[in-house]
Parts: structure tokens; sequence; C-alpha cells
């Protein structure tokens, strides 16, 4: 997501990913992380006799200024969130800590205090502001890729347009708004949101202006393009057998991941404990877990050069999972499915991160009050899609700023400019940066902590399509 656009921090963590995980000393059959050295509170230490009172009421003045002081811990003494109660019970009754990935997705979705389940968490009052926030023009040129597929797939009659994790719904909306000269394609869409968040499908419903059938199931139609509007919690729930149009913006990127560290006893999953002083910590599982079975699948895809130089591993099971659905679906009723974050193409060390009003917090701080995020590991959804269905051909991924270029971003904006205030022009190239450009913005003028930054580069695209119909625009 666009979390970096709103913070001037380099460090993509509060956590190095360099900290020692595994400690030999440790008394705990899970080695822990080594505490963080004590703040210093005074810069004067009284020296004291056996008696215990201050010796000659001498005082020895000790330079501190030196030494590391870590940043405050932001917790107050304060009683345990109804997620941290719920965390550490499930700690408790298993008996042992639970892995990264639960924890991820437990801060993130469980069904009464998750993050994104209870709120809107998008924009400059949220946490974070993703492309479609930025501007119009994300959706829009998502539109032009949509409709040049459906052209691609022979212009179905009908089609199942489904996005992953809609967020208010403004990407669906400027696609609608985009698309609606091209009656063949808006008359054949079904749209089908994939959403868990019953406070976001409320928002989406809004945003898309739909009115409901009257019927317990959850579909109505919105008044943007007449089309029909399914809301589900998960892709299964989807119905097949019809040709798929799939948008997964800033969706793999929430989904959760396995941590590993290599030690001298070989790889070990990092999993989230319950200290002595009942605060959350980092250990190292003591023998195998299942999730090593992915990290083995994992390895085998990485170059000889790769798995040379790892020391930690992230891996998400769920992804490859999701992928290998998303294919097999293409696979075998045709379409596509586009695919864009931030992430890398190569194996992902370690990325996890926690945002909390657009700034980077510790990732074990006050779960379920910042977002949690991980690089999206491209080639693991290539390969996934590729192991899935010999039906499908995989293209990308290629940049952000590559792929909406391509599209035609630069005459849209050409065009928005050519009909706008001096207000409005400035959105709009402050936009336009922010989706294409690298870096901060050259043209910028106003206050530095606004400068616009670019994240074309940092953003990859990547697309999943049924083989017959030969490459998609605009990866030829």
């Amino acid at each position: 997501m666009l979390r970096r656009l709103l913070t001037q921090t380099t460090s993509r963590r509060l956590l190095s990913s360099k900290t020692p995980f595994f400690s030999k000393s440790s008394l705990s059959p899970f080695s822990s992380l080594p505490d963080p050295p004590s703040s210093a509170s005074s810069s004067t230490v009284k020296h004291v006799d056996e008696s215990g009172s201050a010796a000659g009421g001498t005082t020895i003045s000790v330079d501190r200024s030196a030494l590391f002081s870590p940043p405050d811990h932001s917790h107050e003494p304060t009683p345990d969130s109804e997620l941290v109660k719920h965390l550490k019970s499930v700690i408790k009754f298993r008996g042992g800590p639970i892995s990264v990935a639960e924890y991820m997705e437990e801060v993130l979705t469980n069904p009464r205090s998750g993050y994104y389940m209870n709120r809107d968490v998008f924009g400059a009052q949220g946490d974070f502001i993703t492309s479609p926030e930025v501007s119009q023009m994300f959706g829009e040129m998502i539109g032009v890729w949509t409709v040049c597929l459906w052209e691609q797939m022979g212009k179905p009659e009908r089609v199942n347009l489904i996005e992953l994790g809609p967020g208010r719904g403004t990407l669906m909306v400027d696609l609608l708004r985009g698309t609606s000269k091209f009656r063949n394609f808006t008359e054949s869409l079904h749209i089908h949101l994939v959403e868990c968040s019953p406070a976001l499908q409320k928002i989406q419903h809004q945003n898309l202006k739909c009115t409901d059938e009257g019927s317990s199931e959850k579909k109505a139609i919105s008044s943007l393009a007449g089309t029909l509007v399914h809301w589900h919690s998960t892709l299964e729930e989807v119905p097949s057998g019809v040709p798929t149009i799939i948008i997964a913006h800033e969706f793999y990127d929430a989904l959760p991941v396995h941590q590993f560290q290599k030690t001298p006893r070989g790889w070990c999953e990092k999993m989230v404990d319950v200290g002595e002083d009942s605060q959350f910590r980092f250990v190292l599982s003591p023998q195998p877990t299942p999730a090593a079975l992915y990290l083995v699948k994992r390895c085998t895809w990485a170059t000889p050069e790769e798995r040379e130089k790892l020391e930690h591993v992230e891996i998400s099971p769920k992804s490859m999972d999701l992928t290998q659905e998303i294919a097999k679906r293409i696979g075998s009723d045709g379409g596509g499915a586009l695919i864009i974050d931030y992430g890398m193409d190569g194996i992902i060390s370690d990325s996890l991160q926690a945002i909390r009003e657009h700034k980077f917090v510790n990732i074990l701080d006050d779960p379920g009050s910042a977002d949690l995020s991980a690089y999206v590991d491209f080639p693991s959804i290539k390969h996934s899609a590729e192991e899935a269905s010999e039906n499908v051909s995989v293209h990308g991924p290629m940049t952000q700023s590559q792929f909406l270029g391509s599209l035609g971003i630069n005459f849209r904006v050409d065009a928005l400019l050519e009909n706008c205030d001096d207000e409005q022009a400035e959105s709009l190239r402050s936009g336009y940066w922010r989706l294409v450009g690298d870096g901060e913005a050259p043209f910028w003028e106003g206050p530095d902590e606004q400068t616009p930054i670019g994240m074309g580069t940092r953003y990859l695209a990547m697309t999943i399509v049924n083989r017959n119909q030969g490459t998609p625009a605009p990866f030829q």
C-alpha cells in the first residue's frame, strides 16, 4: 500500500532483521530475543554504603550521553484490550507460542477486534493511503486493462468481475465510471466483492450507490452502471463456471506470512509468545513446524545464489494457496487476474511492518490498532500459478509506472489538466507523480512534509491469464 507517502522514515520497520533470535543461554525451550538495554533515567548515581545510606553525602556524576536509549514503549500500564486477552488465552491454551502468521491473521481479521473489521482505515484520516485514494486515474487505467482483457476473451455476454479486498470501493467506482461508454462491457458484468469486513462492506455499498434487491443474499444493484453487485467473505463463495476477471490490488500484502531464521540447529520458525512481563515477544520454535513444508517448496524455486545468502525467509502459504485457486479458476473458466502490490521479484527475507497513523510502529505493540503488511513475493505467485494449471500463462512483473504508462495514464492526465483550475491541477500532478514517479516530486513547491513521493517503481504488476487468450495488454 502507499504507506510511505506520509512518513519520512527510511527504515521499513522498527525491528531489525539482524537482531539475533537464537540464544544458547536461554532457559526457555523457546529461544527468545534478547531484552533491549534499559534506558538511562538519570545522569547522576548516588554512591551507597552497606548500611544503605549515602556515603559521605557524595555523588558520582556519570556521562550517559553515548549510551543507547531506545524509544519509549507506547504502552502505558493499561488493561489489556479484548484482542490482547484473546491472543494471550490462545497462547496459554496451546501451551506455547503461535506463529507470526496466526498472530497477523488475528490482528487483522479477528471477527470482534480485528484491525479491518469495524472501521474505515483508509485515507488521510486513517493509517495509510492506497493508489485509488490518490487519484481517480488509477481506477480508470485498471478499467482500460479490464476492457482490453474482455475483448481478448472474445467479448463474453456474461463476466464475473471479482475484486479481492476492495477497501472503500473507490477502484471499482472509478473503473465503472471510466468504462461507462462501453455499454456491451458494463452490461456483461456481474460484480463480486470479496470482503470480510462488515464495516467496509457498508462503505462499498454506499460508494457504489447500491440499492438492495430485497432478498436475503448479499447482493444489490449499482446505479453507476446498472450492474449486480454481490458480497462474499472468500473467493471460494464466488460462483464458478463463468469467464472471470479478478483484480487483487494491495490484497496480497495483507495475507499472513510465516518467518524463518537460520540458526546453528537449522531453520527455525519465528513465533510470538508472552514473556514473564506479560508483554508479547518473539521466540524461535524448538522443532520443525507445519509451515516448513512451504519453506522447502519456496527454497526449491530460489536460485542457488539466493539460497546461499539466506539468513531469514518470509513465506506466505495463504498467498500460494490463493494463487493456485485463482489459476485453476482461470484455467477452466477463462479470463485473467491482475495483481498489483508492493513487493519484490525475488525471495523475501524480512519485511513485515506495522503502520499506525502513517508512522511505523512496533509489530507487537497494541495489536489491532495498526495495519500489518509484508512485501509480496512475486516469483512465488508465478510458480504457484504455473504449478496449479497448465492452462494459464503468467506475465510480469513490471513496475506500476510501466504498467500505467503503457495503458495511457500520460494522455489521461494531460486531458484532465485542460479542464481544471489551479487547485485541481496541483492535485492531479501530485497524484500522477505518486502513481508513476520515483522518489520526491521535482516540481513540488509546497511544504516539505507534504512532498509527493513517487511509488511507481516500488509497486509491481503481474497478470495470470488463460493461455488460449494470448498475451494481455500491456505485457506484449
